[in-house]
């Protein structure tokens, strides 16, 4: 499959990988032949961009159907969730964890990161899918640092429920276009306070994952909120959550802006170590994750353009690109692969 931008698709091309509402209803499934209506629309819902199924690049594996199946059903139990929580419905909120604790399962059993780290999604629900997507960066990150599983299980529950004090907060403040004023942003940052009081009050919930409830907005240099803690003060749980919950929320378009390149979102967190994030969660972030999605797009600085098919671990920005055009022309070629990991004399100038 390769990723490609609206801007750049054409009708007859067919969906490679479905696209899900917030709620997790199928809004377009994989197999559809996308017609100039289709393209429309998906404008029209935000949709920047789809797999598309190509067989000269049908080696290329983006998020596997299990996953996929699992976070769909997570997204339809996150409301019933929030609901138990607020309704203080103790055994409710235990049945309805059932669902976050299979797809963190799946995560320790398979072990194996999608790192392209790129979703399809609309505006629907955002805080539903951010909590969910961070929660399943965090269960890698986890899985790198080699954590027992009862660890693993707590980190990915804690990242999940990290936003779950937001449902105190004024929906026309979560949902307000624009800037924030100091009143209303103020009440926003009361979040992790009011999330860690409900569980606290209501579950026997492990207080590792309170922490991270009530840390995630805390920075290693004090500059954070609620209590501005730092450095060791910080849990460790709570400092891997930060990382993932930044990365995913500047990756992805909001009322108020727009979604940052995979690039330039990657960048964001590394020039926060030391400083925003813990040294050692970066860099551990870094061995996980790659900046370039499987299957985008790349502008070579030699004006080659060539698709992501390959990561070289530990080199997240070297990637091994597939090229099925010639250059100038855009006609298809024989295809052949360059790796960026060989030819440290080529640089990529753009996602396209």
């Amino acid at each position: 499959m390769r990723l490609e931008f609206i801007e750049r698709l054409a009708e007859g091309e067919v969906l490679g990988r479905s696209i899900l509402s917030g709620d997790g209803k199928v809004l377009l499934r994989a197999g559809v032949r996308l017609s100039s209506q289709y393209i429309d629309r998906l404008r029209e819902l935000g949709v920047l961009y789809v797999y598309i199924e190509d067989d000269r690049l049908c080696d290329v594996r983006v998020e596997d159907e299990r996953l996929m199946e699992l976070k769909k059903n997570t997204m339809m139990n996150m409301s019933q969730i929030a609901k138990n929580v607020n309704n203080c419905n103790k055994s409710e909120f235990k049945k309805s964890l059932k669902m976050v604790e299979e797809l963190i399962e799946y995560i320790i059993d398979d072990g194996e990161v999608n790192l392209s780290l790129y979703d399809i999604r609309t505006h629907d629900n955002y805080t539903y899918l951010h909590s969910i997507d961070t929660g399943i960066m965090a269960a890698f990150i986890g899985i790198s640092c080699k954590y027992s599983e009862t660890d693993l299980k707590e980190l990915g529950l804690g990242a999940i429920l990290h936003d779950i004090g937001k449902t105190k907060i004024d929906h026309k403040i979560i949902n307000k276009a624009g800037k924030l004023t100091e009143e209303e942003f103020s009440e926003m940052k009361k979040h992790p306070v009011y999330g860690a009081e409900m569980l606290k009050r209501n579950y026997s919930i492990p207080n590792s994952v309170i922490r991270i409830v009530e840390q995630h907005h805390e920075r290693i240099d004090g500059r954070g909120y609620p209590r501005g803690i730092s450095g060791n003060e910080i849990n460790t749980f709570a400092n891997i959550v930060s990382v993932c919950d930044v990365y995913d929320a500047v990756s992805n378009d909001r009322s108020y802006r727009k979604k940052l390149k995979p690039n330039e979102s990657y960048e964001l967190i590394l020039s926060g170590s030391g400083a925003a994030f813990d040294e050692g969660i970066v860099k551990k972030f870094r061995e996980t994750f790659a900046v370039y999605p499987l299957g985008c797009c790349l502008r070579l600085s030699n004006g080659i353009e060539g698709y992501v098919i390959q990561q070289n671990r530990n080199f997240p920005d070297r990637p091994v690109l597939r090229v099925l055009y010639e250059g100038e022309t855009k006609k298809p070629i024989p295809f052949y692969e360059i790796d960026l990991l060989q030819n440290s004399n080529l640089i990529v100038e753009a996602i396209i």
